[in-house]
């Protein structure tokens, strides 16, 4: 089967096309022949070796941790699904080896979830990482409710885009960084107030709105942003980073709860995503579509922040 493959950490030169066996699967796995993927920040930082001691991986290693397919065989234990079934997964393993960018996968079936009918292969590739992490913060992490205000930096974003709709669906007040460019994006979403990050102060704008302050702040940045962050969150209120671990002490001296979340694969919380996109509550952003082949040009944008929103995804064609 085709693959993308890195042998060593590095640029997006390491990306290297192979051919290797198909996986077998083991009684509580299914294979999935992956029709697309989708590139998230994780996988450029795991090619780039910036990962190297806070997960544990094996050379060579195939990337990606989004899926989207079709099963074409299922473990003796399996009997949510059958060979044909269209569906989706967030793959990341205990041990980094075995990822998307592939034309198969084998996977625990209790990280799948069927994709709905009214969803292309390309837009279910955008959700799994970015739909359960944001899952993950806001209903377990806390427990998001309606009448709270929520900030979310770098609305246009493939973690943004998602969380403003969550938010929103629970009926809360979200605000949002993303540059003037994508303000109608957005708004379009859902988003009640967007700050234009390149020219203005985002806790000079929401200090102005909200002086008691806000309940949640949803860090996509890390760095001064999160430092700045905690200015506007209320006393017990909550701080969520994706990007680095907040400093219990900063955290402390502001009374605020703060906390890093790295998402997880969970198929039952999956399945609830696909509910909602079943219902067209929740809406897939592709910002362009490549190639397995084009997987280092789309590293390099991704990295470069070259994206001005949602996903860039990988269509693998099946080798003849």
């Amino acid at each position: 089967m085709k693959v993308m493959i890195i042998n060593q950490f590095g640029d997006s030169d390491v990306l290297q096309l192979a051919d290797i066996p198909v996986p077998s699967i083991k009684d509580d796995e299914v294979l999935i022949q992956v029709s697309h993927t989708s590139v998230n920040p994780a996988d450029w930082k795991i090619r780039a070796g910036l990962y190297e001691y806070l997960l544990p991986y094996k050379f060579p290693i195939i990337l990606g941790w989004d899926a989207a397919g079709v099963i074409s065989e299922v473990g003796c234990k399996v009997s949510r699904f059958k060979k044909g079934d269209r569906v989706f997964s967030y793959c990341r393993k205990p041990v980094i080896q075995q990822g998307s960018y592939a034309e198969y996968l084998a996977i625990d079936a209790d990280a799948v979830a069927h994709i709905p009918n009214n969803i292309s292969f390309a837009e279910a590739a955008t959700i799994p990482m970015t739909g359960l992490t944001v899952w993950q913060c806001l209903f377990e992490t806390i427990r998001l409710t309606a009448g709270q205000t929520i900030l979310i930096h770098g609305g246009a974003g493939g973690i943004g885009s998602i969380a403003i709709q969550l938010a929103k669906l629970q009926q809360t007040t979200v605000y949002t960084t993303a540059s003037l460019h994508n303000h109608d994006y957005v708004y379009s979403l859902g988003a009640d107030i967007a700050i234009d990050y390149q020219n203005q102060d985002f806790v000079k704008e929401i200090a102005a709105r909200e002086p008691a302050g806000i309940d949640l702040v949803l860090d996509t940045r890390g760095g001064e942003v999160q430092q700045n962050s905690y200015q506007i969150i209320k006393k017990g209120g909550h701080l969520i980073s994706l990007v680095t671990p907040p400093d219990d002490d900063e955290a402390a001296a502001y009374q605020v709860h703060a906390e890093f979340v790295f998402g997880y694969p969970n198929g039952e919380q999956l399945k609830e995503l696909a509910k909602l996109l079943e219902k067209k509550q929740l809406k897939p952003t592709i910002y362009e579509e490549m190639s397995l082949e084009g997987a280092a040009i789309a590293h390099d944008m991704n990295r470069n922040g070259r994206l001005e929103r949602g996903k860039l995804v990988l269509h693998i064609t099946p080798s003849s």
